[in-house]
């Protein structure tokens, strides 16, 4: 038995064992539920999913089926609705209160930053999440005044300043609005008025007309409002569950504290949460999950899974199922993944995953419904792969090989997801990886540079192999992984770009596919460095080398967007290191190969290293990363205490003298509170070398202790949280607290006495010094939480309380318990309510009797002596006697008193929580209190009477541990420490000791029943009366006696939760006496049963005539109409105050804490464990809360799984009464209502059928009033009722009509909430019922199918008198129905036909949206093809004649008739047409992405698909800009292609007419969709197409390419590059008229053809070279390559500039496509191959020309550009004849060559050029600048790509040497632009440089420190070097620096004149040492102190070496600064005098 299931209350613990048995009933329930001949019966299987889910202790989120139990990051994305709101809706009240409070910020869409702590934790915590909320808002601009023209994303995803950096540097106005740069003419028209420093340059010249023309796409509308749209919805509306997809992928939260039971027992807490929730309308939803831990047997375990791959397998073509059971299976698999033995097979997985989600056949279901199917298939494949039999690394290798041959296709990257998503690594396939295959993959790798989408799917792959794999020997590929590993991390290098400056990125739908779940990289490379640490291996330098090189971007001040990455690699690699080295503890006997296992060296050599990375971090004021250097120390110092722990120590003692920054000193503290439990184990321990002894860890603690108390600080709450968690940490590890001072005592030097006298002290001032951070209205939910940093901002302070009394002795004990009373007695303190009674509710549950007696017995006294005399309602529970007495003059209570007595009760009911049987004596104290407070004529009283009487029920009967914080076990090492616990180090025999627990005692239960009967029983009774009677003739008074008495039912049912029986359920009309004979069952109780069923039954009667008389009679009284939802929900919904109690609680625990966390590896006192140690108390606490969580799910399902059972009448009823309160036209009610009711319909789904007609109806009717229609959406819009749909025929026609005949209201409200209904229902369709399309004798519903489908299309026509959007959604019905029907024989023909042809129609529509609709849903629909040729019938046009008469579509009918009619595709390319001037005017394009860029948001998510076939082309990545952006739709090319498939020739004989008008018209919009339609044409591939082409086809082309419009160009070029797209996955098979479009597009043009047409012509075969295959290429294709080559080579001077680009792209691409083919093996023995071209494309002759004539040009330019710098005659007419010929020339030529190079390294096409790029790097190099602007510029652009370039061998011996001699150029601008290049070079290199390069490179930069010109660059760069250089050369060249500098001086010194030396050796030898010095920006390494006083001598010398020195020594004390306090003291007096001398600031060296 699990531990927490042996620690749960005895009886409930005791029930538990019979769950083993009923999880084998389960099993077998899911085995008969399936029929394997019936393929629905899948369905009948789902309802025991949330069972196996609850028996297994699994979680499934709320949308798959289970009970959402989700992370922390869910709470946090909850709070991200605040964000959401405050942009959204800034006039309401808290917005103006929250913005006057902290400021606006970013245009009033959020606040300023919250600087001050004090006050604000409630609001800083919804702040965190900031950057990321930002990071997914687009901006939708009205007028502008709110969005920031540059900075904010309102014209696409990506800010202008991100898109055009160039301009926005250049920008006059920077943080201008957009409504401040737009001005309207007199004409009504606007344009941009935008200013700049500079006029634009002939280089900016594309940049600037790109721009202008991108914002004039973007024209604002300039009226309303502006809005934010959230883009990770379809709707643009926020959403919870993506903003917490978001969290999940990005971050692993970071280790903050755990908590007890603060939200638990603090019911005013607890209320104050759920009041401010419920106003926003967010549903708790649960963070974190609790397992059910039943015992079950492995065997039943087995049985299941094997069932649920059956299942899932046979479950194709319904995603739903395969969803839940995919979840389902992969929770089973994880968890019991090493117990289980089976064999899983990839295939079926395989095909599952491509059929479902690659192909062209895709399904109706919603885009949402696949999104989750595809996350549940791969996570399915990720937990079978440790079963794939042997041999399937294999299959899966060779399967996805040819994937990857051609790096420049998506296949490849789709390759490598699927490579790494299926490759196994477990034992049986071990024997595939080897040297040789590593080998292979790293080739792969490097075939892609600088893309981070397939670094990260290498990366993740090779780390899986390093872990698990030990047979390979890696120290051969260190260098190059390490290499790659340190570029991967993207950090700016020697001042220059943080990111590669054109991302190399992959398509939008691959890319999300195989996302990447941690975001960066850094997991994986933290993984495999971890794992390649190996006693004796070469990896540790490398390991110490990365770091060395990263560990300066950890620093304050080295922060940026990079942090992030750094922040998880630092996590990911202790985590990693933990992990390793648990396994290796575990596993050590076991371990095949014990030589690879770390031992003591290789532990200390990684804590040593990665120490420098945490001393770097600790004090950065990012958060996440000040969190996670805490942790990584906590885990580190029980690794190697030695070293963790004194470093942990000076720091903190650092911290305490500068007090100065309060960041620092928290995070100090929280240092301390992290490694509390290392240092007390390591004082005591005498195994732990290195440590002369624990006294200075024992001094550590008792310093902390007693500094720490001076932080307590009501005005520093963060430091104050830290100190209550420092004190909670330490005192969690002792076993007791007592003065008895001895040898033994672990703080001697501390009296506990004195210590807890100042503590007490302390926190009495603190408390007395809070104010709350937020005024809450006093309504219904008044709560008794003050709201201070206290209680907002964590459990600290609660927990702290607890853990110290709890350990105190019985002196200590009595003498803080003297001072509580003391102080509670003598101070009231309504600003801080809840913060006192946690403080008396810890002394309670530290001693209930003596607490009770002294402390809750005289406020229990004083709070009845203050409401003796006050006037009294009767409305109490005394009687009702003066109830018919009308009183004109109301009675009231002084607020002093009110608030004196709202104060005692409320800290009163707190302070009981745990009071149990020693309440008992005085319980007719208590009932007086209660009785009096609900007599009380203040509605506060009345509310903190409720507290009261919730609290005390609570205490007395529910279940809840008694003896949490006493110590039980002490720790083997030292008896006054306690001994923690791992919940896995136990099993069933030897379980440790349990919690006692409070079991309700027959006196506490009939006292609780006494309250039940007073204020259940008789409150009932009165409400009855009251609304049977009018007993009130005043209606105030009749109005305060139903709110206290509706106060009184709910406060009773609120404290008694699930302790009430539930109602009994019925069946077949008789009511079942014990359902207990189901076969499922979960234990839990969450005490003692008090009442009975009767008595809940009674209420629910009352309840319902009370709820009938409320809406007939007070239905304008929102509190009476709330509390009686309140009492409904807890009637109802049976088990959900526990399971809210519980959600509640989790929000506030978060993760786990390392703070009191033990991890499993101990080597202090070599103790490891299973899993993590944690204090008793802690454990108890979770215990406790899974005791909560099994007392609401018990009966949750224990009737839903069962058909014989329905919900009983009174059931019914409290459902009829929330449907109409769900409709109420308040709000605030309809919000709750709606809340309970989708609890209730998703407990008893037979009550969803009967809302939906009920709601459904209310949508048709006319008459129905907003708040109807809003209720009825908000109810039809939840889950629950979205999958009713998929199974109930009845339902779902009346909902689908309902929807669609809705369009009469007029209120906006009920339009936007009905179009919100309909696109939740699109993106979650899931199908429907096949019981829809089946007829019989006595079911006619096939029949009213096929009316509902009649019904529709006469909708979907109505395009006059319905609304638009109505007519679009009868569409998008009509299209999904027509989908759902497809494998239903008996009406799929018929309905498909009339569809296909309905939306072929609506290609004509005038509206755009139903056009764009159409085109989605004939790219479905249109999928037979049988026109299309095959692959062996493509040689000839022959056997058409058979072909069309033996098969022919189901639907060439009905769409020869429609496109056959006279000018219908004349006005179809017409109305298409509009897109394109759409596009033009209104908005920007974005390419090749379908409808996403001329649809509305709104529109979009009603049609749109979730993986829509458009993103599949390209299918070659856009990287190269051909001649512009284009707006070409694949998806209208896409139309006319499968038109033409399907239909054949007729098709293209009825285009043809309208296709050639539309070529040749003038207008762009024409030729824009004439390209589209041509483009569909030249690639449907069908008979007859060849004859086309030989009698119109080509000649169409000619004319295109010989046209001289430039308007269109790129939408042509689109056409042709799409013409000929390869076919098939791979992008390899040929389409029919490839090779004539080729051959078109090579014959020469003629002799007059424009430079425009030229250009054009090039453009268009880059479109064509880009599609190529490369290593398929036949022979006509190696001829074109071959002929292209040589002219291009041979027109690279061509006049024009624009022709020259296209020439310079062309290229590089056909040289990249050449040098692929070569790389490729081929056979010429057959395809008539010529092997002369192949060898001659093979030679690379070309290579060696374009080097040898750049040399050439190079030396030209430069001497051409040095006779500009001479003087020139004045006649110079002989030189602008020598300019104008050979040196214009040259320029040309290079550049060509330089777009060339451009080319290549944007498109990603570089790494089968290198050799090419290495010997181009000189002229890049030398010509930076030069007397040509164009031309430097270029050189530039080409410079700044080169920077991130990796070259590797061979090419990185020739990239030295052309460096070096670079270096040494006799031009000083070279020698500067390679010194530049330098420091990226090395950076980048320095893992796979060798020793003699390195050794070259250093003495060739230290030459250039006498150089003139050069000489400060080359110090610089020299700094760089040894910054994360080799640390031999660095400390060689440090001596000779220190040695030459020591000789100078020497010699001055003798002389006291002038030397010989030269100014420039002396300054020479000053850069020297200023490099040195510079290299150690934040250390003090031991040279360092003379290095830096020797250079502060040479401060006399003449400028510029004394310039330099000043600037040195400045720069030194700048980052020194922060911690010179400390580091002076490695100076001696004599060096800092020397330094005083020299800086500006004397005082600071002092």
């Amino acid at each position: 038995m699990h531990l927490y299931n042996a620690w749960l209350p005895p009886p409930v613990a005791q029930e538990t064992k019979r769950e083993k048995e009923s999880f084998s009933r389960v099993v077998c329930s899911v085995k008969n539920s399936f029929k394997p001949d019936d393929p629905d019966s899948v369905y009948s299987t789902l309802k025991w999913i949330s069972v196996i889910d609850l028996c297994l202790g699994l979680c499934l989120p709320v949308e798959c089926g289970g009970l959402g139990i989700r992370r922390v990051r869910l709470f946090k994305a909850s709070l991200g609705k605040w964000l959401w709101w405050f942009g959204k809706e800034n006039h309401r009240l808290w917005c103006q209160v929250i913005a006057d409070k902290y400021g606006e910020a970013r245009g009033g869409w959020c606040t300023r930053g919250v600087r001050v702590a004090h006050r604000c934790g409630m609001w800083r915590s919804i702040k965190e999440g900031t950057e990321k909320f930002f990071s997914q808002i687009l901006y939708n601009v009205g007028e502008g005044n709110r969005v920031r023209f540059w900075h904010d994303p309102w014209c696409g995803p990506t800010p202008l300043k991100e898109l055009f950096p160039s301009m926005y540097d250049c920008s006059v106005s920077k943080e201008a609005w957009v409504s401040d740069l737009v001005v309207s003419n007199s004409e009504g028209g606007r344009s941009w008025n935008l200013l700049f420093r500079d006029g634009p340059q002939d280089w900016q010249a594309t940049t600037v007309y790109s721009f202008f023309e991108f914002i004039y796409s973007s024209m604002p509308r300039g009226e309303g409002d502006d809005q934010l749209v959230w883009r990770l919805t379809t709707s643009g509306v926020f959403d919870v569950r993506s903003f917490y997809k978001l969290l999940a992928s990005s971050t692993t939260d970071a280790f903050p504290w755990e908590v007890n039971h603060l939200l638990l027992h603090c019911k005013f807490s607890h209320a104050l949460w759920c009041e401010v929730f419920a106003v926003f309308g967010i549903q708790w939803v649960m963070p974190s999950f609790i397992k059910a831990k039943s015992d079950v047997s492995l065997e039943d375990v087995s049985t299941l899974v094997e069932i649920g791959l059956e299942l899932f397998k046979n479950s194709q073509n319904k995603l739903y199922a395969q969803v839940r059971w995919g979840n389902i299976l992969v929770r089973v698999l994880n968890k019991y993944r090493k117990k289980l033995s089976l064999k899983v097979q990839w295939r079926p997985l395989y095909d599952t995953l491509v059929n479902t989600h690659f192909t062209r056949d895709t399904g109706p279901e919603g885009w949402r419904l696949r999104q989750r199917h595809f996350e549940a298939i791969t996570s399915l494949v990720r937990s079978c792969r440790r079963f794939f039999p042997p041999g399937s690394a294999f299959e899966i290798w060779s399967e996805f090989r040819s994937l990857l041959e051609n790096p420049w296709h998506n296949s490849s990257f789709e390759g490598s997801g699927f490579v790494r998503l299926f490759l196994p690594t477990n034992l049986d396939n071990q024997d595939f990886f080897t040297n040789d295959w590593i080998k292979s993959c790293i080739d792969l790798w490097d075939s892609m540079p600088n893309c981070q989408f397939w670094n990260s799917q290498w990366a993740a792959l090779v780390a899986r192999v390093v872990k698990n794999c030990n047979s390979i020997e890696w120290e051969c590929f260190l260098p190059t992984l390490f290499a790659r590993y340190l570029n991967m991390f993207e950090v700016p290098v020697a001042n220059g770009s943080g990111s590669y400056p054109f991302s190399v990125d992959v398509p939008r739908n691959t890319r999300f596919l195989f996302s990447n779940k941690t975001v960066t990289p850094a997991k994986a490379i933290a993984k495999a460095i971890v794992y390649l640490l190996r006693p004796g291996s070469l990896m540790q330098d490398q390991f110490e080398k990365l770091v060395n090189l990263l560990e300066q971007y950890y620093h304050p001040s080295n922060g940026g967007r990079w942090t992030y990455s750094l922040e998880r690699f630092l996590f990911h690699l202790v985590i990693q290191f933990e992990k390793r080295l648990q396994h290796e503890q575990q596993n050590t006997e076991n371990s095949r190969q014990p030589e690879l296992l770390l031992g003591r060296s290789e532990r200390t050599y990684f804590v040593n290293v990665v120490l420098k990375l945490i001393e770097r971090g600790q004090y950065s004021k990012n958060e996440h990363l000040s969190e996670t250097v805490a942790a990584a120390t906590s885990v580190l110092s029980y690794v190697e205490p030695s070293l963790v722990l004194p470093f942990v120590a000076s720091r903190f003692h650092m911290a305490l003298e500068t007090m100065t920054a309060t960041h620092q000193l928290k995070i100090a503290v929280m240092s301390v509170a992290f490694v509390g439990r290392s240092l007390f184990l390591t004082s005591q321990s005498t195994s732990v070398e290195s440590v002369e002894s624990g006294d200075e860890f024992t001094d550590l603690l008792m310093v902390s202790l007693s500094n720490v108390l001076l932080g307590m600080d009501a005005n520093d709450p963060p430091k104050t949280l830290a100190t209550m968690q420092l004190i909670g940490s330490i005192f969690s590890n002792l076993a007791y607290l007592d003065d008895n001072i001895d040898e033994s005592s672990f703080l001697p030097m501390i009296r506990f006495s004195e210590w807890l006298d100042e503590f007490l002290c302390r926190l009495f001032s603190l408390l007395l010094h809070l104010e709350p951070s937020s005024v809450m209205n006093e309504g219904l939910h008044s709560s008794a939480t003050s709201g201070t940093f206290l209680v907002e901002d964590g459990p600290y302070y609660y927990c702290m309380l607890e853990i110290l009394l709890g350990r105190l002795s019985k002196s200590l004990y009595t003498q803080a318990l003297k001072k509580v009373c003391k102080f509670v007695k003598t101070n009231i303190l309504p600003g801080a309510i809840a913060e006192v009674g946690l403080l008396c509710c810890a002394c309670v549950h530290s001693n209930p009797e003596e607490a009770v007696t002294h402390l809750i017995e005289p406020i229990l006294s004083s709070v009845i002596s203050s409401l003796e005399g006050v006037p009294v309602t009767g409305f109490g529970g005394r009687g009702t006697s003066k109830s018919s007495v009308s009183i004109k003059a109301k009675p009231t209570l002084s607020p002093a008193l009110e608030t004196s007595i709202d104060y005692q009760l409320k800290t009163l009911s707190v302070a009981i929580s745990y009071g149990g049987p020693a309440l008992l004596r005085y319980k007719d104290q208590f009932k007086e209190a209660i009785v009096s407070a609900f007599d009380s004529p203040s509605w506060k009283v009345n509310g903190a009477g409720d507290h009261l009487l919730r609290s005390l029920l609570g205490s007395l009967i529910l279940y809840y541990p008694i003896d949490q914080y006493k110590c039980i076990f002490r720790h083997p090492v030292a008896s006054e420490l306690e001994e923690w616990i791992s919940t896995k180090d136990y099993s069933n025999n030897e379980l440790p000791i349990g919690p006692k627990w409070h079991i309700p005692s027959d006196e506490e239960v009939n006292f609780a029943n006494e309250l039940l009967d007073l204020h259940f029983k008789v409150a009932l009774d009165d409400l009855f009366t009251m609304c049977q009677t009018k007993i009130h003739s005043d209606s105030g008074d009749e109005k305060e006696h139903l709110k206290v008495t509706l106060l009184r039912i709910d406060s009773s049912l609120q404290g008694v939760l699930s302790c009430l029986p539930d109602f009994r359920p019925t069946s077949s009309n008789v009511v079942v006496e014990d359902p207990d004979h189901t076969s499922f069952l979960i234990a839990g109780a969450t005490g003692s049963s008090v009442g009975s069923t009767q008595l809940r039954e009674k209420a629910a009667e009352v309840i319902h005539a009370s709820c009938k008389y409320l809406l007939e009679e007070k239905s304008d009284d929102s509190i009476l109409l709330i509390l009686i939802i309140r009492i409904m929900d807890a009637l109802a919904n049976y088990g959900s105050l526990e399971y809210d109690e519980w959600s509640n609680h989790r929000q506030a625990w978060k993760l786990e804490s390392a703070a009191i966390v033990e991890p499993p590896i101990n080597f202090i006192v070599s103790s490891h464990s299973k899993g993590k140690r944690r204090p008793r108390w802690a454990l108890i606490d979770k215990a406790y809360m899974h005791n909560t969580w099994r007392s609401s799910q018990s009966s949750y399902h224990l009737l839903r799984t069962s058909a014989k059972f329905i919900p009983s009448d009174h059931l019914n009823l409290l459902m009829d009464n929330l449907l109409n309160l769900s409709l109420h036209s308040y709000e605030t009610v309809r919000l709750l209502a709606g809340k309970s009711l989708l609890k209730l319909i998703k407990r008893w789904p037979s009550m969803i059928s009967k809302c939906v007609l009920s709601l459904a109806e209310n949508l048709k009717d006319p008459n129905a009033p907003e708040n109807v229609v809003l209720g009825s959406c908000a109810v039809l819009a939840s889950q629950s009722v979205l999958k009713h749909l998929t199974t109930d025929p009845k339902a779902f026609s009346s909902f689908i009509i309902g929807i669609l005949s809705s369009s009469h209201h007029e209120s906006l409200k009920a339009q936007k909430a009905i179009n919100e209904l309909f696109v939740k229902y699109n993106i979650y369709f899931a199908g429907v019922s096949r019981s829809i399309f089946r007829t019989s004798n006595n079911d006619m519903d096939g029949q009213v199918f096929g009316d509902l489908v009649s019904q529709i299309i006469s909708m979907s026509f109505d395009s006059t008198g319905l609304h638009w959007r109505y007519n679009l959604m009868a569409n998008r019905v009509l299209l999904l129905l027509a989908m759902a029907s497809r494998n239903d024989p008996n009406v799929s023909s018929t309905i498909l036909s009339e569809t296909a042809g309905h939306f072929l129609k609506n290609l004509k529509s005038q509206l755009p949206q139903t056009r764009i609709l159409a085109i989605s849903a004939l790219n479905t629909l249109l999928k037979e093809s049988p026109y299309k040729l095959s692959a062996g019938k493509q040689s000839g046009s022959s056997g058409s004649n058979d072909l069309q008469e033996s098969t022919k579509s189901s639907l060439e009918g009905v769409l020869t008739k429609i496109f056959q009619e006279e000018g219908f595709f004349d006005e179809t390319l017409n109305s298409l047409s509009h897109v394109h001037i759409i596009t033009d005017t209104e908005s920007a394009s974005s390419r090749g992405h379908g409808n996403s860029s001329f649809q509305s948001f709104a529109d979009k998510s009603i049609t749109r698909f979730y993986f829509d076939f458009s993103a599949s082309w390209p299918r070659t990545p856009s990287w190269i800009s051909l001649l512009g952006s284009d707006t070409f739709y694949s998806n209208f090319a896409r139309i006319f292609k499968r038109l033409i498939q399907e239909c054949g020739m007729p098709v293209l004989l009825a285009l043809r007419s309208t296709l050639e008008e539309f070529a040749n018209a003038k207008e762009r919009s024409k030729q824009c969709v004439a390209a589209e339609a041509l483009a569909g044409v030249l690639h449907s591939d069908v008979d007859g197409l060849l004859g086309a082409w030989d009698s119109w086809l080509m000649a169409q082309l000619q004319n295109i390419i010989l046209a001289q419009s430039v308007e269109s160009i790129p939408e042509w070029a689109a056409c042709i590059r799409y013409a000929v797209t390869g076919k098939g996955k791979y992008g390899t098979k040929v389409p029919l008229l490839r090779q004539k479009i080729l051959d078109c597009l090579a014959n020469p043009l003629p002799s007059t053809a424009t430079t425009t047409i030229v250009a054009k012509r090039y453009a268009f075969l880059s479109a064509v070279l880009i599609e190529i295959s490369p290593q398929k290429m036949p022979a006509a294709e190696m001829r074109l390559h071959n002929e292209l080559l040589e002219e291009l080579l041979g027109n690279m001077c061509h006049s024009s500039a624009q022709v020259r680009e296209a020439i310079g792209v062309n290229l590089s691409v056909l040289c990249s496509n050449i040098r692929l083919y070569a790389s490729s093996d081929h056979d010429f023995s057959h395809e008539g191959r010529n092997s002369d071209i192949d060898n001659r494309l093979k030679d690379g002759g070309w290579v060696q020309f374009l080097i040898k004539r750049a040399s050439e040009v190079v030396i030209n330019i430069q001497s051409s550009s040095q006779s500009d710098h001479l003087e020139i005659p004045i006649d110079s007419k002989l030189q602008d004849v020598h300019l104008n010929g050979d040196s214009q020339d040259d320029v040309k030529w290079m550049e060509t060559l330089f777009h060339f190079i451009i080319s290549s390294l944007k498109s990603g096409r570089s790494s089968y050029l290198l050799d090419v790029i290495v010997g181009l790097l000189y002229p890049v190099i030398s010509l930076q600048e030069t007397s040509n602007k164009d031309l430097s510029t270029l050189a530039k652009a080409a410079f700044e790509l080169l920077k991130w370039r990796i070259f590797w061998e061979p090419h990185l011996q020739e990239a030295v040497s052309v460096i070096l001699s670079s270096a040494n150029d006799s031009n000083w601008r070279t020698r500067s632009a390679t010194l530049t290049y330098l420091r990226t070079f090395m950076y980048r290199h320095t893992f796979i440089l060798s020793s003699v390069e390195k050794q070259q490179i250093w003495s060739t930069v230290e030459k250039l420190l006498i150089d003139n010109q050069v000489r400060e660059h080359a110090a610089a760069v020299l700094a760089g070097l040894m910054k994360g250089g080799d640390e031999d050369l660095a400390r060689d060249f440090r001596d000779r620096a220190c040695l030459k500098a020591n000789n100078l001086q020497r010699k001055r010194k003798q002389r006291n004149l002038s030397s010989g030396h030269s100014i420039a050796s002396i300054h020479g030898a000053v850069l020297a040492l200023t490099a040195s010095v510079l290299s150690a920006p934040y250390d003090i390494p031991s040279w360092l102190p003379e290095h830096v006083t020797l250079l502060a001598r040479f401060a006399g010398e003449p400028t510029p070496v004394k310039s330099t020195v000043t600037k040195a020594v400045a720069e030194f004390r700048r980052t020194h600064a922060d911690t010179w306090n400390v580091q002076k003291n490695s100076f001696t007096e004599e060096q800092l005098e020397v330094l005083a001398d020299t800086s500006s600031s004397s005082s600071y060296f002092a």
